[in-house]
């Protein structure tokens, strides 16, 4: 069997090192970097599908022609890439595939494979600390000293960054996928009162569950776990954070396309809300008007970004090759009709 692995800036070849042991002699492997964080312009109809790649698709189906197995995190597998080879497995080191042409792949009969919650305990634990770095006014206080304001000369100064402490306080998490959850066990163990919106909850979902009403109006922080769609794009919009309770706190780890921004910004210009903790920001020119407010934290998207998350996805995708290989069903196909069609 011949396996083709491809790396990315994010995800690199070396990434997969460890994980790739425990397929030693007993596959083919090539390997391919890609080292542009971009992806090429898309020519064909399903290029245009794809999202959140990086490198040319033409590049990568020359390089997959005659493999049977190809392991990626975000390259693009474009139905001309899933065309030049005969592929019996495409493994996706990401909870999302969305890098994938998982409708062309399953035309040809060809299952998909991801790595969902990957990412999950390395989300959960930024969330966390964005939570406790607000609710202790960390980034009110940290800027005090960069706009040139001294350190406390006794013991009984900081009374300008009074704080709250977890046990009184309530954290309302929308979404309860993967993160979610996690964020949900740590919380709990912090002490916070945990509610939970889903509108297609798990069946064990850990938390309170109530409405979007109800957790806007009863949270004083609000976290966003939502995978984002076709439908609820800008979901939190002018109206829900007008909903929200006087001086909250809202974080988001999710993505950007979840929040209408300008609603955000004026709701925390004129002192709606307490903060906010954002690890996504929608990209356009100049500085973003939120990066000037002095009570939003802001990093680039670095959620997942631990050596851990990267272990996982290898692991998890090479483990697919090696059920493949057993003649075993692989966890985690996107696509199983596929597999029903081949019985």
């Amino acid at each position: 069997m011949k396996v083709l692995v491809v790396g990315d800036p994010y995800m690199p070849v070396s990434a997969y090192t460890e994980a790739l042991a425990i397929l030693d002699g007993q596959v083919d492997l090539s390997t391919m970097q890609i080292d542009q964080a971009d992806g090429a312009p898309p020519v064909t109809a399903s290029e245009r599908g794809l999202r959140e790649y990086a490198g040319d698709p033409a590049q990568v189906a020359r390089a997959v022609a005659g493999h049977d197995v190809l392991v990626v995190h975000g390259a693009p597998v474009s139905a001309e890439v899933l065309g030049a080879a005969p592929l019996r497995l495409v493994c996706c080191a990401r909870g999302g595939p969305v890098n994938v042409d998982v409708a062309a792949a399953t035309r040809r009969g060809i299952p998909v494979v991801n790595t969902p919650g990957k990412n999950a305990e390395a989300v959960a634990e930024l969330t966390i600390a964005f939570a406790l770095l607000l609710i202790r006014a960390v980034p009110r206080a940290s800027r005090h000293l960069l706009d040139g304001g001294g350190f406390a000369e006794s013991v009984f100064e900081g009374r300008e960054f009074f704080g709250r402490e977890a046990p009184s306080l309530t954290l309302g998490l929308v979404g309860l996928g993967h993160v979610g959850r996690e964020v949900a066990r740590r919380a709990r163990a912090l002490g916070f009162t945990v509610l939970g919106h889903d509108p297609v909850p798990p069946a064990d979902p850990g938390v309170e569950l109530v409405t979007m009403d109800t957790l806007l109006t009863r949270s004083d922080i609000i976290s966003v776990h939502a995978r984002l769609t076709a439908t609820n794009g800008r979901m939190f919009s002018r109206d829900l954070f007008g909903r929200m309770r006087p001086g909250a706190y809202f974080i988001n780890t999710a993505r950007e396309g979840l929040v209408d921004e300008d609603a955000l910004y004026q709701a925390l210009e004129r002192g709606a809300l307490g903060g906010a903790a954002l690890d996504v920001l929608e990209r356009g020119p100049g500085r973003h008007p939120l990066l000037g407010l002095p009570n939003v934290y802001v990093t680039p998207h670095i959620g997942g970004a631990t050596a851990e998350t990267l272990a996982r996805g290898a692991e998890r995708a090479v483990a697919a090759v090696a059920d493949l290989l057993a003649g075993r069903v692989p966890a985690n196909v996107v696509n199983p009709q596929v597999l029903q069609g081949a019985r």
